[in-house]
């Protein structure tokens, strides 16, 4: 094989590559949701036994916790007494944690059941349909997202976390001192 040819094979390589990611950049939005970037609203229903609809819009201004979880997610159980923790901690201060639940539209009273288990006081709600965790482009759960007040994500984390920790309360803490805008 030739120089040319070698490098007629890598110009072709290169091509498929650009038209692969202009397409997934196409298919999946206008870009990855990551720190840094802005959260996007979505819409779930509250537990309630008329359920309303909750939007992330409704926190607009405000230092959020977002986490989305299932309650078959054992990792999301160990987690969830530490983010009842912070919610005890820095609510006061103006935290506002979202538990969104992707379970299938089923499991209502599973949910409510693992609330009350869990004596989670903050704003549980569910997405039967489980667009959130489209639109977050999570990979599993538990996902977390912290939004500041600029409705930018400030820190994302994939997995269980102890949110407890002098380091998760220092950012929330910090999110908190910033004015609003």
């Amino acid at each position: 094989m030739t120089v040319r040819h070698q490098w007629t094979l890598v110009g072709g390589f290169l091509v498929v590559v650009a038209v692969v990611l202009f397409g997934a950049t196409h298919l999946f939005g206008e870009g990855a949701v990551v720190a840094g970037s802005r959260a996007p609203d979505f819409q779930a229903v509250t537990l309630d036994t008329t359920p309303r609809t909750v939007s992330l819009d409704q926190y607009r201004g405000q230092v959020v916790l977002l986490n989305i979880w299932a309650t078959y997610c054992v990792p999301c159980r160990v987690e969830m007494p530490s983010i009842e923790n912070l919610q005890q901690t820095m609510a006061n201060r103006g935290l506002h944690i979202v538990a969104v639940s992707i379970d299938d539209p089923t499991k209502t009273q599973a949910i409510r059941n693992f609330v009350k288990h869990y004596g989670l006081t903050f704003q549980v709600l569910h997405d039967p349909d489980g667009r959130i965790a489209k639109t977050y482009q999570t990979t599993g759960v538990p996902e977390t997202f912290v939004i500041g007040r600029d409705g930018v994500i400030r820190k994302k984390i994939i997995g269980a976390t102890l949110w407890n920790t002098d380091a998760n309360r220092a950012l929330v803490s910090t999110l908190l001192d910033e004015p609003a805008r």
